[in-house]
């Protein structure tokens, strides 16, 4: 994996921000892929047409003639050994993921996020303002009665 930063950000948030990057450049180069592609399963096409009825008859013949219980012993090994090598190319491909990451995240986020927390850690606690405790209403003297 990769070595600890002395940042707040942790490495999966890089590591998506990579991913999203990565997402962006190949979405581009997507319609010169779809055109590339296109032309060549048309071409591929047109080969396997003509050759489809010979490849069927070889592979007829040779699936009578394999030995299926060596390779189901061989299986197991094999997927083993696959298994690490995803494994490996797997973390390669998050510890790419995250130094990406890290350049389009840059450190003016850093900065900023250092900033932020240090305004936070240094604000004082608001002071508790009690309200002044009311005076009792002053009574309206009486009118007195007219007296006749």
């Amino acid at each position: 994996m990769t070595d600890q930063t002395n940042t707040r950000i942790p490495a999966p948030l890089y590591a998506a921000a990579g991913a999203g990057d990565l997402a962006v450049e190949q979405l581009r180069k997507l319609p010169a892929v779809v055109t590339e592609l296109s032309e060549r399963a048309a071409a591929s096409l047109r080969v396997y047409n003509v050759q489809a009825g010979s490849k069927a008859a070889e592979l007829r013949d040779k699936a009578s003639t394999t030995d299926f219980s060596a390779l189901r012993g061989n299986a197991a090994s094999v997927a083993t050994s696959f298994a690490q090598i995803a494994q490996d190319r797997a973390l390669a491909a998050y510890t790419a993921l995250v130094a990406r990451g890290e350049r389009v995240v840059g450190t003016g986020v850093v900065e900023a996020a250092d900033v932020v927390n240090a305004d936070i850690e240094t604000t004082e606690e608001p002071v508790a303002i009690e309200a002044a405790p009311q005076a009792e209403p002053t009574p309206k003297p009486r009118k007195r009665a007219a007296s006749k």
